[in-house]
């Protein structure tokens, strides 16, 4: 595999704006902790590393990915964040429930996008394995919560 191996995570500081007048919210499930902590590191650590300011972080925790929705959306309307980024971690088990969580908190999270007009940010790891999704939030892939939180800065001044 060519990506055995490589930090799909690195970015250009250079090519990110600059982050310190924006305001960013994270809502974070409860679900599979040591993966879901493990992105909102890499989110918070980026964000910071691109002139975020401490104060203008926000963190809501909801109980598993299928609340990331309704948890974004209600970040959005009470805490008016330049965008927001849902941070969850559904690992395929025996059963139908992994399609069907995946599928609601991805078609809910889009839709937020477009009702809210606030960019909202899928970071929701749909791994076959947990081992998959230790690489994917700070191991050997990289942090998919650092290409979120890059996500959402680029989102944030889109059109600005």
């Amino acid at each position: 595999m060519a990506t055995e191996n490589k930090n799909l995570s690195a970015y250009d500081k250079s090519t990110i704006p600059n982050a310190a007048q924006l305001r960013f919210g994270i809502v974070v499930s409860e679900w599979n902790p040591t993966i879901t902590e493990g992105l909102y590191s890499g989110a918070v650590e980026a964000l910071l590393d691109c002139g975020a300011q401490v104060g203008n972080i926000i963190r809501w925790n909801v109980p598993g990915s299928f609340e990331l929705v309704l948890g974004s959306q209600r970040m959005i309307e009470t805490q008016k964040p330049d965008a927001v980024i849902a941070i969850g971690s559904v690992i395929q088990g025996e059963t139908k429930h992994f399609d069907f969580v995946c599928s609601a908190a991805a078609q809910g999270i889009k839709d937020v996008n477009l009702k809210t007009g606030v960019p909202t940010i899928f970071c929701v790891l749909t791994d076959n394995t947990m081992q998959q999704a230790i690489d994917r939030s700070g191991g050997k892939h990289g942090n998919k919560g650092a290409e979120a939180a890059i996500a959402a800065i680029k989102m944030a001044v889109l059109g600005k």
